[in-house]
């Protein structure tokens, strides 16, 4: 199901979290769980990986990540902030000390000028460490291609910051 490129960064990312002792939680909206499954496609992810959520709906980011409703309905599902705090969420509703979240366009449709389609936020929330946003903009690639490069952004922002964690 997944790229090679993908495989390949989901088991580095889980043996340099084990090697450093951390729990990994995924927040997911736009890729309904896709990060969680391609990191536990590699054998042996269940003593890295802490748990998935899937926030789809607004109504579920809130209920399960506790993201505000009110941060929704003033900016949108599709925001820096939405993803921080459910990405904060996803530490705080769980034993993880590294989160990652994505939010955002995937299409076909649902774009507008303001947020087209191929927008996506992530956010990387750490135990100790200011939670770090990222904006893509993927442009108007077809919605499995979207989603599939939310996929490996997640997994490069957490690569990052598990690199760097001492």
């Amino acid at each position: 199901m997944f790229s090679p490129a993908i495989s390949v960064a989901a088991e580095r990312v889980l043996d340099n979290a084990r090697k450093r002792g951390l729990h990994i939680a995924t927040a997911e909206s736009c890729t309904g769980g896709l990060i969680a499954s391609a990191l536990t496609d590699v054998p042996g992810s269940s003593d890295v990986f802490e748990r998935g959520f899937v926030g789809y709906s607004n109504r579920a980011k809130t209920e399960l990540l506790g993201v505000p409703a009110d941060l929704i309905i003033r900016l949108g599902a599709v925001s820096a902030e939405v993803a921080r705090a459910m990405a904060e969420g996803a530490l705080a509703h769980s034993q993880a000390n590294v989160a990652v979240s994505c939010t955002g366009i995937a299409g076909p449709g649902g774009g507008s000028d303001a947020k087209p389609v191929g927008l996506v936020y992530l956010a990387l929330a750490r135990t100790g460490f200011k939670t770090r946003e990222l904006e893509c903009r993927f442009g108007p690639l077809t919605r499995e291609e979207i989603r599939m490069k939310t996929v490996e952004a997640a997994l490069q922002l957490l690569a990052d910051s598990i690199a760097t964690f001492p």
